[in-house]
């Protein structure tokens, strides 16, 4: 939906959410990938799918978070759609590899462990992160960085939200204005 679109991604907790909110705040053009493309499905060939009966936590745990994809298809007609100068697509994915190469910069919240171990700790239990058992997948995964965009910007995610903001603009172009 922008002249210049923008991937913003990180591991649960990373801050993608509060990101998003930010640059909408500030005026900016924000599809929350999260709330509005996401479903359950296969990583590769888009086919949705029904969680199976599984025995552990753990493994019903593993088998959502390795299946929560985006719509392709949405994801190329919002980006073709340049109503407005620039956007910012936020949250994760397993299938941006479909998709990460129609983007003008990718950008990865980074976050150290302590801070990622405190804002995880924080979340209700319904939320994605709330449950110990999510947050040790959690922690493996932002260990490995493994389902994260390789040839991404790196941020610094344990800043103040307004500096991870002015640091994301000042890459794309824009300043504080949005355009």
């Amino acid at each position: 939906m922008g002249v210049r679109n923008y991937l913003i991604e990180g591991v649960s907790g990373a801050g993608k959410t509060t990101v998003a909110e930010e640059l909408e705040r500030r005026g900016r053009h924000v599809i929350h990938g999260d709330r509005t493309l996401a479903y359950l499905g296969d990583p590769d060939t888009g086919d949705a799918l029904e969680p199976p009966e599984l025995d552990s936590e753990m493994d019903r745990i593993r088998w959502r978070h390795g299946r929560w994809i985006w719509r392709v298809a949405e994801v190329r007609r919002a980006v073709a759609d340049q109503s407005t100068a620039q956007s910012f697509f936020c949250g994760g994915s397993r299938n941006h590899h479909q998709f990460i190469d129609l983007f003008d910069q990718v950008f990865v919240l980074d976050i150290d462990a302590g801070t990622l171990n405190q804002r995880l700790a924080a979340r209700p239990g319904d939320e994605f992160g709330g449950r110990p058992a999510e947050r040790q997948l959690i922690a493996r995964l932002h260990a490995t960085k493994e389902d994260l965009p390789k040839a991404a910007v790196s941020i610094d995610a344990a800043a103040p939200i307004a500096g991870i903001v002015d640091e994301i603009l000042s890459r794309c172009g824009g300043g504080g204005e949005a355009r």
